[in-house]
């Protein structure tokens, strides 16, 4: 089939057509950013990137992030015209439930989507975590023909993604660690919501930073320029010591009345208005969802072009090469930790001091867990002994030092989660979760399964004081869908709860470690039933009190249970490490461990909103729902009434009260 000359203009007048129409069916979503770099996705996926539509989880394809998720409708277009399984009346169920274009890109849903994308500048950070992947895995995977993996990211980002702090950021961990298969498209079109993007953002020191901070950056003046557009990725692709920025300068809903004006940004267009945007792009789209049959036949090269590459991979990675034999390894996972929780039994030490053990178990014998700390290895233990540091004269390293960056350190580990091949962890204090917070969401709405090691997790931080005590952050966590929290209460616990994480693979798992020693629990027979979430560690006769406590509360707890003990109650002691894993237990095993007819005192140095549900109709909770102090850790608990002494009181006040209501069992005199 011939093609007219004009081609590539018609493929992006299709473009943006598709988009309009998505937006115009769904009478809601964001036409204006599509209309304007409609010529920017099609010149990165008709020339330059390499994917096969027919196996979109190809693990040597080029990379695409949609940074600017609001411009779905033209991601969606373009996944269309190029063979993914996005049909027509997909894009007719634009932002519709139950449809595969939802109204921001959700990988998983949408086959061609990388990444799921919407709050500005998180792309950006995932695109830089799966551009070290690629990185480290090549390096450490590399056959006799060369790196097993070999391809390129590229990210398509808007002047709001620039704004956020979390994209300067990476560009900086980005630049220092040149990583030259990066290439970022900035559409610099000076629009933003609320009026000129200028009057608050400066776009061309976005170029001036992305420079100074070790990037190749080149500039093109009009979008629309086809072949300085070319010029500048063939220019990007080229280098391959730095990551690349290409800002372009587009004009946001171009081909419209409202060409260059904020009303384009949000929301569709009146009938007078996408009238006039259909007579501009041409006869072809009078009518919706039409695409010309040229067109169509052109984009099948896509296809071809990215099923022969798929096709060379799959014979170079059935050759006898013992490389290849360890990728196809570490691909299929599954393989046993190697985790003996036993030798942890008994130790009085700090959570994060065995978690520091456990990894050093585990950099021996899980070679895909990679990660790093926010500059806080020393604190939180978070290491891969002898795994070497990740930098550009050690690409095969596996511990990434982030720096004092938490909101790129978890956008950075979900896109290395994303990447598909290697297990990320991630490493700060549990207080400052509140500056990785969107990340967290991102990874749980994901379902990746990334590592959260998360230390210095209570008021025991002590005489650092409030700046530093996570009071609220447990509950926080504990509300977020699809996560699991992991708060082990001893140092066996904390192993177990390693085990816990490392079995899961639909969601981030968030190990919340303490910085002051743990007593060894005396229980008997309950060994890792810590991935039940919760089980009885004393007491397991019919009981008048259930103490029920995670973390460091669990001693205290224990030694409360024996003075009300010592006073002829019967107390059970429950240890809960992890409300999510109880509640996805049998009804009959969580009524085994906290009978719903038997009293029951929550006890746990945080926020108590996330505990009333352990604490049921007959509960009460022992929490701390005011900040913190500057003190020793000693004078904190006992200020916040954690001592084993008020413990024991507020059960005995307690019960006492369940019995004037005629509830509870009758509270025994206290022996003198």
């Amino acid at each position: 089939m011939e093609f007219p000359e004009d081609i590539e203009q018609r493929s992006i007048r299709t473009i943006r057509a598709l988009a309009l129409d998505q937006v115009q069916a769904a009478r809601s979503g964001h036409v204006g950013f599509p209309l304007g770099a409609a010529p920017l996705i099609h010149t990165v996926y008709a020339h330059y990137l390499r994917s096969d539509p027919t196996a979109p989880e190809w693990l040597n394809r080029d990379r695409f992030v949609l940074s600017a998720g609001h411009g779905s409708a033209m991601l969606y277009a373009t996944l269309h015209l190029a063979g993914y399984a996005v049909s027509t009346d997909d894009l007719r169920a634009f932002r519709q439930w139950g449809s595969i274009t939802p109204g921001h890109p959700e990988h998983g849903p949408t086959p061609g989507v990388d990444a799921t994308t919407g709050p500005l500048g998180q792309g950006i950070a995932n695109a830089v975590g799966m551009a070290i992947a690629e990185r480290m895995t090549g390096a450490r995977l590399t056959a006799a023909d060369g790196p097993l993996l070999d391809h390129r990211t590229f990210v398509l980002a808007s002047d709001g993604d620039f704004m956020e702090g979390i994209a300067l950021e990476a560009v900086a961990f980005a630049g220092l660690h040149r990583l030259g298969k990066l290439v970022v498209l900035y559409d610099d079109n000076d629009i933003v919501i609320d009026g000129r993007a200028s009057h608050v953002h400066d776009a061309a020191a976005v170029a001036r930073a992305a420079e100074a901070h070790g990037w190749h950056t080149v500039e093109v003046a009009d979008g629309d320029d086809l072949p300085a557009l070319r010029a500048a990725l063939d220019a990007a692709v080229a280098e391959t010591e730095r990551p690349s920025l290409v800002r372009v300068r587009t004009v946001i809903g171009r081909t419209s009345p409202l060409a260059d004006d904020p009303r384009a940004h949000s929301g569709a267009l009146s009938e007078a208005d996408d009238a006039a945007t259909r007579a501009a792009l041409g006869p072809d789209h009078a009518e919706p969802f039409h695409v010309p049959e040229d067109v169509a036949a052109w984009w099948g090269r896509f296809a071809e072009r990215g099923g022969d590459a798929r096709a060379e991979w799959l014979r170079r990675m059935a050759a006898d090469d013992p490389a290849i034999a360890t990728f196809h390894e570490w691909v299929a996972g599954g393989a046993d930790p190697g985790i003996d929780v036993r030798e942890f039994e008994g130790a009085t030490e700090a959570a994060r001091m065995t978690s520091g053990k456990v990894m050093a178990r585990l950099a021996e014998t899980m070679p895909t867990l990679v990660g790093g700390a926010a500059d806080l290895v020393a604190a939180t233990m978070a290491d891969l002994p002898n795994g070497g540091t990740f930098s550009p004269d050690e690409p095969a390293g596996r511990n990434i030092s982030f720096g004092v960056r938490e909101h790129a350190m978890g956008a950075i580990v979900n896109g290395i989660a994303l990447h598909g091949v290697l297990r990320p962890f991630a490493s700060t204090f549990l207080v400052f979760t509140t500056y990785q917070a969107n990340a967290l969401r991102m990874a749980a709405l994901q379902e990746l399964p990334v590592i959260h090691v998360l230390s210095h997790d209570s008021i025991t931080v002590g005489e650092d004081g409030p700046t530093h005590q996570p009071v609220e952050m447990l509950s926080t966590l504990r509300a977020t869908p699809n996560t699991v929290v992991l708060r082990p209460g001893d140092a066996r616990e904390a192993a177990e709860c390693w085990q816990d994480a490392l079995a899961r693979t639909d969601g981030p798992s968030i190990l919340v470690l303490s910085r002051s020693p743990l007593e060894p629990a005396d229980r008997s027979d309950s060994w890792g039933e810590t991935r039940k979430g919760a089980y009885i560690v004393s007491g397991t006769t019919t009981a008048d009190l259930v103490l029920v406590a995670s973390g460091s509360e669990l001693a205290p707890a224990h030694s409360a249970a024996e003075l009300l003990r010592a006073e002829g109650l019967r107390v059970r002691v429950v240890s809960a490490p992890s409300h999510e894993l109880f509640f996805a237990q049998p009804d009959e095993y969580r009524d085994t461990v906290l009978p719903p007819e038997t009293p029951r005192l929550v006890i746990e140095a945080s926020h108590p909103l996330s505990l009333w549900r352990l604490a049921g109709p007959l509960g009460d909770v022992v929490g701390v729902d005011r900040f913190g102090a500057s003190a020793p850790p000693e004078r904190m608990l006992a200020e916040y009434g954690f001592t084993p002494d008020q413990i024991a009181a507020r059960g005995r006040a307690h019960l006492a009260r369940l019995a004037d209501r005629g509830q509870g069992a009758p509270v025994a005199e206290p022996v003198a």
